[in-house]
């Protein structure tokens, strides 16, 4: 498709045909809402055909209709409800009339808020999180693969851009894996509709911000799925897309306003420059291309100085954590977002759910560009982005430099910690070795088994958040070019594959081997606080030698790492200021009793030792 004739078409008002389909009361979103929130005013979006030509009219006790928004387009109305402290959870109708014409209605709820235990917990660095793309890991229920009522039919398990079947269900049907493992959180990629005609599966291209993909399964399958974790020992992290929409959806299919997104004479794609954002001596058209930009042709770029899109995402993301009890949020393409509006985003969420966790998407190899997205301002921003933390690209390279001696290796992975003063709180940051976008760890070391050890267990012990990816723990590998080749399904979550990687049986020895490595050090990491909260240590590197400390009041963890082709044996002594007199510690994964005098660690592996007393 032309790209001119395509952004004509997102234009207000250009699908003619579809003005003529739209039912005279289409949608109320948000669909109900809830009595004692924080913020007492909501702001529904009213979709119907010539909906602004009636009259709005309710009564309810304690609602009050504070303001009715006609804008361009006659297809919709904004309607300001304030709902007072006390008010009685219950229904009441909504009416919308117009003379010589029948009334429409509309059935609004509010509801009580849940406050069972368990809700809204937050994700911190006590947890290890690990990444699901839904699609590709497990179909728990044929009878959704496919709807003919949507624009991408069929299921398409031999191309990586077609739909494959996983759902929610699937996901649910294997909690007791992750859950063995060691795993704490599940994040998958967006599970909400994208009804897009091709390649859709990845979720990043939301056309309806309040219902989960029907191939995926329900609402109400979703926040299922979310007690069921609760109720094992898991939590939830949803993934949620401001910056952009995918162009099916029906505000951008027929836009309320023209500045409901980003408009250009032609198709117009954002420069991908951070550093656009920052950069004091920047050119203003520079930065209005990365923020204003759009992503994709298929990405509406939405605008977030308009301040009913304001309230259209902010609402939508409260509704989702009110209705489903999510613990935490992970915010796609962070910096290609409005700083301010992204700022009291922040702020509104926290004052209605003040333990969710929160962590933007920032890929960078820069710690001070990483920093500049956080929140304290503590790079002179100028701003508080109110943003806990990030994933942390720059620590994903850093390990990867250290095991495979790329860019000073051992000593680059020492300085960019040394930074971590840049952060007000570092132990916020997600730290991961891949995930839907880039090369699988596997791959990155070159399937180099001992490498791979090393750099799962730095994962695993740094500070931060450690995040996994689907797979890994069973060596799934490829380079993200493209990148539906990291996206490979799950063996085993499909009925009739030939082997279920699920269980030991299904796995090869080497497989098996990574997994057993993986569930041990998971594991350890889940029950030693030390490796959660505890501070961090480290020392120079010398002669390719790098050792830190986990440590808290009753526990230390010393890591060593031989960067070195050849084993080599350390001399300890230098370390007394942390070891404090201990002549012995543990090898957590083989158990042995090591003496603390000279400890010898093999090529390329880090040996994790947990010092005894």
């Amino acid at each position: 498709m032309k790209k001119s004739l395509f952004f004509t078409a997102c234009c207000l008002f250009a699908a003619i045909g579809l003005n003529a389909q739209i039912p005279a009361l289409e949608r109320v979103e948000p669909m109900f809402w809830w009595v004692g929130m924080h913020n007492p005013n909501v702001q529904l979006i009213v979709h119907g055909k010539d909906i602004a030509s009636r009259k709005v009219e309710f009564n309810y006790p304690g609602v009050t209709l504070a303001a009715v928004h006609k804008v361009e387009n006659p297809n919709y109305l904004f309607l300001d409800l304030r709902i007072s402290a006390g008010t009685t959870p219950g229904t009441f109708p909504i009416k919308f009339t117009k003379l010589g014409q029948k009334a429409l209605t509309y059935s609004y709820a509010l509801k009580k808020r849940e406050h069972s235990a368990g809700r809204i917990q937050g994700v911190t660095d006590k947890d290890l999180i690990y990444l699901i793309m839904p699609d590709r890991f497990s179909n728990g229920d044929p009878s959704n693969d496919s709807f003919s009522n949507m624009r991408e039919t069929g299921i398409q398990r031999d191309s990586m851009f077609g739909r494959h079947g996983g759902d929610i269900q699937g996901v649910m049907n294997h909690l007791d894996y992750l859950k063995d493992m060691g795993v704490t959180t599940i994040w998958m990629t967006p599970e909400i509709e994208n009804d897009e005609p091709k390649a859709s599966y990845h979720g990043y291209a939301v056309t309806d911000h309040y219902k989960i993909d029907a191939r995926y399964g329900t609402n109400q399958l979703y926040k299922q799925f979310v007690e069921k974790c609760h109720s094992v020992g898991l939590k939830v992290i949803k993934d949620i897309v401001h910056n952009h929409a995918g162009t099916e959806g029906y505000t951008i299919m027929d836009m309320p306003m023209k500045s409901w997104v980003h408009q250009w004479p032609t198709y117009t794609k954002s420069n991908f420059k951070y550093e656009a954002v920052m950069d004091p001596h920047g050119a203003a058209m520079d930065k209005k291309l990365m923020l204003d930009g759009w992503f994709d042709h298929r990405m509406a770029d939405m605008n977030e100085n308009n301040p009913y899109v304001q309230n259209f995402l902010t609402q939508n993301h409260i509704w989702w954590i009110e209705y489903a009890g999510i613990d935490g949020l992970r915010l796609d393409t962070y910096p290609y977002n409005d700083p301010q509006y992204m700022a009291d985003w922040a702020k509104d969420l926290k004052a209605e759910f003040p333990n969710l966790s929160i962590f933007g998407e920032v890929l960078t190899n820069d710690p001070v560009i990483s920093a500049y997205f956080t929140q304290g301002n503590t790079v002179n921003r100028g701003m508080d982005t109110h943003l806990p933390g990030i994933t942390d690209a720059v620590m994903k390279n850093g390990i990867y430099d250290a095991v495979m001696d790329w860019n000073g290796g051992v000593t680059h992975l020492y300085e960019l910690l040394a930074q971590d003063f840049l952060y007000q709180d570092v132990n916020r940051n997600v730290v991961f070795l891949d995930n839907h976008d880039m090369s699988r760890a596997l791959s990155m070391v070159k399937e180099d088994i001992t490498k791979y050890k090393s750099a799962m267990t730095m994962l695993m012990t740094l500070r931060g958040v450690p995040q996994m990816y689907y797979g890994d723990e069973i060596l799934m590998k490829n380079y993200s070019d493209p990148d539906g080749l990291v996206r490979s399904d799950f063996p085993g979550g499909w009925a009739g594959d030939k082997v279920n990687k699920f269980t030991a049986a299904g796995r090869t020895d080497a497989e098996n081997d990574a997994f057993n490595f993986v569930r041990k050090l998971a594991n350890y990491r889940k029950n030693t606080p030390a490796l959660q909260g505890g501070k961090m240590m480290q020392y120079i590197p010398e002669k390719g030698i790098y050792v830190y400390f986990r440590y808290d009041s009753k526990k230390t963890v010393m890591m060593v790492y031989n960067s070195n082709d050849k084993d080599q044996t350390e001399t300890t002594a230098r370390y007394d200021e942390r070891i404090k007199g201990a002549r012995q510690a543990r090898n957590v994964i083989s158990g042995e009793t090591v003496d603390l005098a000279n400890v010898t660690v093999p090529a390329k592996t880090t040996l994790v030792l947990e010092l005894l007393n």
